[in-house]
């Protein structure tokens, strides 16, 4: 297939630009660069052994989007390009629901204008909200968010699964991710965070080559085997490669819409994922406990049995693996990718 991706430039769409290649497919990227840096694109040409189309402009405009799908001939798109801090959604609320919304919108509509399909939509594990049993199941039903940018998520579903109902021939896979880390084992591309990292593994990554004093681990005194939160962290290859399964389970889809998760099915603290990251640094790391921080869950992680089932993925590789990996990449490339 000839797969749009949106947001391909970025940490999760450029390592799932690198798994459509492998697979045999062909790929073209847009990306307006608000979060990503063209490096990335080069790195990935180098990495895929050919040319990767690029298209730099911002989804929300609208005209732009449907010209991209007037002179591209295109089966299928992968969306992933969003606003994506949480801490930032609920300081900037507008700026998140115009961009998230907006962006799915103008791709909706271009691709019932030119007769494309087939969607695979980056979503997440926060639109189960707090009320939800662990492991978490796709089956829930009350599915909601406690920040803007969660609630976009749970909206971009909503109109997905709206307009696949009554557009024919349409097939969605809606796919709910935990908590992606690592980076390829080239250590060519990775997560590059603007600014101070919101999540832990690229703040940890950050302490261990310098550029940050200690980790601060929030909280000490969950309900969780050591006291602090346990996540279901996922390497980022491996998501990359349930996207790869996703596109190529569509057609196979006996509904319009389906969701699946993308996690291991098993939690893994904070201390634990520390403890890793030392392993593969070879020497430990400073950290402190601090505060409880607002919002956060004492534990929850995915049941990916749909996923085993009917895409026939699962995640293979292992938090040494994840950290191993960041690692390189992090040590390789201490600031990130070049800006030029």
């Amino acid at each position: 297939m000839r797969v749009l991706v949106t947001g391909g430039a970025g940490y999760i769409g450029s390592h799932t630009v690198l798994a459509l290649a492998a697979a045999g497919h062909e790929v073209v990227v847009v990306d307006d660069f608000s979060n990503a840096k063209p490096a990335a694109i080069t790195r990935l040409e180098e990495l895929a052994g050919r040319s990767v189309p690029v298209h730099a402009f911002d989804l929300t405009d609208a005209a732009r989007t449907d010209e991209l799908f007037a002179t591209e001939q295109l089966d299928a798109v992968i969306h992933f390009a969003a606003f994506k801090a949480v801490g930032e959604s609920v300081r900037k609320p507008a700026a998140y629901y115009r961009n998230n919304l907006d962006s799915t919108l103008s791709l909706v509509e271009a691709m019932q204008r030119h007769d494309v399909s087939r969607f695979v939509f980056s979503s997440s594990a926060t639109v189960y909200g707090e009320q939800a049993p662990v492991p978490y199941s796709e089956d829930y039903g009350f599915l909601s968010s406690s920040s803007p940018y969660g609630q976009t998520k749970v909206m971009n579903e909503r109109i997905l699964s709206d307009v696949a109902a009554v557009t024919e021939g349409w097939k969605v896979a809606l796919l709910r991710y935990f908590n992606p880390v690592g980076a390829h084992p080239s250590g060519r591309i990775g997560e590059d965070p603007q600014g101070v990292p919101n999540n832990l593994m690229p703040f940890l990554a950050q302490v261990a080559v310098g550029r940050r004093e200690k980790l601060t681990i929030f909280g000490g005194d969950y309900p969780t085997a050591d006291g602090t939160c346990e996540r279901d962290y996922i390497h980022v290859d491996d998501l990359a490669e349930g996207h790869v399964a996703a596109l190529e389970h569509l057609d196979a889809m006996s509904e319009p819409v389906r969701a699946f998760n993308l996690g291991t099915g098993t939690g893994t603290s904070v201390l634990q994922l520390l403890h890793a990251f030392e392993r593969a640094v070879g020497h430990d790391l400073p950290y402190e406990i601090g505060p409880r921080r607002p919002g956060d869950l004492p534990a929850y992680w995915a049941d990916p049995s749909r996923a085993h089932a009917e895409l026939g993925w699962r995640a293979t590789r292992t938090i040494d693996d994840m950290c191993a990996d960041t690692w390189r990449w992090q040590s390789q490339n201490p600031q990130g990718y070049p800006e030029d």
